[in-house]
């Protein structure tokens, strides 16, 4: 084997993809902004990516501590989601601040009482909703009054998994040959670059459902992408790696195309960071959709970064 060179192993992306995601949910959800809905979406989504790796292992090329690993950031999802579950009535303090900021401001502004079951017809469904859970009843993800006293699901227990999923991402990244410390590096880089460009893509859509949350959450996750990308791209460059594909050094197949293809996929994903900041920076609602649209295509072109470099640095 070369030095330096990487294999492409569908059990070890769907742990970097699991571990990355799942350590980005906790940078969201230890904020205590977005609603609960959020993290049972992502949990639900990473845990099973993360079943798929323990498959895949087992079916494909088996690395043991990988794939344990593997099984028990599963279980790690699977017990925040059941705690996060059965706490659901606590909300999540920041939204419920937040929903009672917009109550006062909506209170001050039209002289409409809060009080159970008055002028709540006079008012939007969004805002009716939010002054009746500020009056003490049922709506959004929590009441507050006496549920607020409720325990809430603790963040940290959103960082257990991905802990655990960087110890099979070490074991994966010293079974992939070359240089060990590059391999490691490589492997858990990409872990953070697939798991920030994704959640950030969820979360843009989550705006939908909850369209009052302010737009810090995002703008972090885009910001920590761009932070993350001179990791990831840099690792990947250090030979053996894509300088030598574009040197022709190493033969993509392709006589080089794959090599530009590759530096396309990579600066095309940080101007879309860059992009989406300036998006978010509009007033209107419209600019987190379009800043989620923008998303979209950062997620293909940052699954590109990663698997096409795997793909042509993997050994014959």
């Amino acid at each position: 084997m070369v030095e330096g060179m990487i294999r492409l192993d569908a059990a070890t992306v769907l742990l970097q993809w699991a571990t990355g995601g799942l350590f980005f949910l906790w940078v969201t959800t230890r904020e205590r902004e977005v609603g609960i809905g959020y993290g049972w979406l992502l949990r639900a989504s990473y845990l099973v990516i993360a079943l798929g790796a323990v498959a895949t292992g087992a079916l494909l090329e088996p690395v043991p501590v990988r794939d344990v690993s593997a099984a028990l950031v599963a279980v790690a999802a699977g017990a925040a989601l059941g705690v996060s579950v059965v706490r659901r009535k606590a909300g999540v303090a920041g939204e419920r601040a937040r929903r009672e900021r917009r109550v006062a401001r909506v209170a001050a502004a039209t002289s409409v009482t809060t009080a159970a079951g008055r002028a709540d017809d006079a008012l939007p469904p969004d805002i009716a909703a939010d002054t009746s859970v500020a009056a003490g009843g049922v709506g959004g993800d929590g009441p507050p009054g006496p549920e607020a006293n409720r325990a809430e699901f603790p963040p940290s227990l959103d960082l257990v998994a991905p802990l655990v999923g960087v110890v099979g991402l070490v074991a994966a990244g010293l079974a992939a040959g070359g240089p060990a410390p590059l391999a490691v590096v490589r492997t858990i880089a990409g872990a953070a670059f697939l798991g920030a460009v994704t959640d950030a893509m969820l979360l843009g859509h989550w705006y939908l459902v909850q369209p009052g949350l302010g737009r810090a959450p995002l703008n972090d996750l885009n910001r920590w992408l761009a932070l993350v990308w001179p990791f990831e791209v840099g690792a990947l460059l250090w030979p053996t790696g894509m300088l030598s594909v574009l040197s022709g050094s190493v033969d993509d197949g392709y006589g080089g195309i794959l090599g530009w293809f590759w530096v396309a996929c990579a600066g095309t994903t940080l101007a879309l960071t860059f992009v989406t900041r300036a998006a978010l920076k509009e007033r209107a609602y419209s600019a987190v959709m379009a800043a989620t649209g923008l998303l979209y295509l950062a997620i293909l072109t940052a699954f590109g970064t990663d698997l096409v470099a795997r793909a042509v640095l993997a050994p014959g």
